[in-house]
Order: structure tokens, then sequence, then C-alpha cells
């Protein structure tokens, strides 16, 4: 590569240079990872989900509950013949 022949051409081939490796070293900078947290977060998936089944569960055991009572019931009408 031949040296530039006039002063203007080398002090635009210079701070094109200066440019380049400029933009280099700015381009090559990247901040540091973010640390992790020690406990992950629970995703609202799982917290939403528990939230709409706790009360189902709830649900289930009273059901539970009033059949058995309702069986009983039945049971006892049996029992005393009617």
């Amino acid at each position: 590569m031949s040296m530039p022949r006039s002063p203007a051409a080398a002090s635009r081939l210079s701070h094109a240079v200066i440019a380049v490796a400029l933009l280099s070293t700015t381009a090559a900078c990247t901040p540091p990872p973010d640390s992790p947290t020690e406990k992950p977060t629970e995703p609202q998936a799982a917290q939403l989900r528990d939230a709409v089944r706790a009360p189902l569960e709830a649900a289930q055991k009273t059901r539970q509950s009033v059949d058995a009572d309702a069986q009983r019931t039945r049971e006892a009408i049996e029992a005393a013949g009617g």
C-alpha cells in the first residue's frame, strides 16, 4: 500500500484510522452480566394454578363429606324400615 500523496489525504486517512479504532474499542465494551439471585423466582403460572386449585380441592372435600352424610342418611332410613 502506497502512502497518500497529499497532506489532506493523509489527514483523512489518520482520522479514519482513529475513528475505526475508537469504534472497535467501544464496540468491544459490554456491561458485566447480572449476578444471579440466590433463589430463582417462582413462575406466576404456578401461583395462578395453586390459587385456582385450592378452592376446587376444598369444594371436592366438601362434596365428599356431603355425599358421605347423604349415604348415612339413606342407610338410616333403610334401617328404620322406610
